[in-house]
């Protein structure tokens, strides 16, 4: 994935000091792009290890329009314990719970869950069941339908970004929008970022993104082509740079494949088990602290 590296590259070699919201320190750059054509292999990391199984629950969560963190732990995925765990700490609630602990009652007491594991109107909502002044629009499945009927069309969006909802988001959407392309019997996604992590979020948002346009492809029968990753502000956090140094200095290995259970034909009905991944090869994973 040389995309990404030089991705990374270009951070550090013109890239801004700038302070930012979690008080750690960024340094960042302003507008880039990378292009994964996916006849090269699925563009999963392989300088360091990435939790395929992390990403793919993460993505079936968002397709089923949760927002509360619970079916993310039951499984073991912790992308966004945080957030909550934050939030519970400011609560009367709080008795000084371990994140440990916090998390091991989001995962047992539905109560606690509902009332604690709630993100808001994140990605789910906004893709699935979308608020207007009007009516409630699933954009998913609407860009789905249209895809398959009107394939030319220049209004083929899904939009997470929701402006009166904002304020009642743990997190407002980073990856806020992305748009599909038909071309000759092939299908291309570009997705927008707004905001980008560029050594803990960003491998996360390229397979992710891809695993997406090739479940799209396959429900709308058209052949997966190519992920635009378009950023806005893309940095790196002051103390990821020892984690990207250890990374920039490894050789890339061969991209793996990925395959998906050709029977599934909507979109809601994938499963973790319909997702195969051949031939991953990382090299170790490389810890780094999430900044909330």
């Amino acid at each position: 994935m040389k995309q990404y590296h030089q991705f990374l590259q270009n951070i550090i070699d013109h890239g801004t000091a700038k302070s930012d919201r979690t008080g750690t320190g960024t340094r960042s750059i302003f507008g880039d792009q990378m292009r994964f054509d996916l006849d090269d292999g699925f563009p999963l990391l392989t300088t360091k290890k990435t939790h395929f199984k992390s990403i793919i629950l993460e993505l079936l969560w968002f397709i089923a329009g949760e927002t509360n963190i619970q079916p993310l732990v039951q499984n073991g995925v912790r992308i966004w314990n945080e957030w909550p765990y934050q939030t519970y700490q400011q609560s009367a609630d709080y008795q000084g719970e371990s994140m440990a602990e916090f998390i091991e009652k989001i995962k047992t007491d539905d109560a606690f869950a509902k009332k604690h594991g709630e993100l808001g109107p994140v990605y789910g909502k906004q893709w699935r069941a979308f608020e207007g002044r009007e009516k409630t629009v699933d954009q998913l499945l609407q860009v789905i339908e249209d895809i398959k009927l009107k394939p030319a069309s220049r209004r083929l969006i899904v939009n997470a970004w929701n402006p009166p909802l904002i304020d009642q988001m743990a997190l407002p959407p980073c990856h806020m929008m992305f748009q599909f392309y038909v071309a000759g019997g092939e299908l291309s996604l570009q997705m927008y970022q707004r905001s980008a992590d560029a050594f803990l979020g960003v491998p996360f948002n390229i397979a992710s993104y891809s695993a997406l346009l090739m479940m799209v492809a396959q429900v709308t029968n058209l052949k997966a082509k190519t992920f635009i990753h378009t950023i806005g502000d893309g940095h790196i956090y002051n103390d990821h740079f020892d984690a990207v140094k250890t990374l920039l200095s490894r050789d890339e290995r061969p991209l793996p494949t990925l395959r998906l259970n050709p029977d599934v034909t909507d979109i809601r009905d994938f499963k973790y088990e319909d997702f195969t991944l051949e031939n991953y090869d990382p090299h170790p994973a490389i810890r780094a602290k999430v900044s909330v």
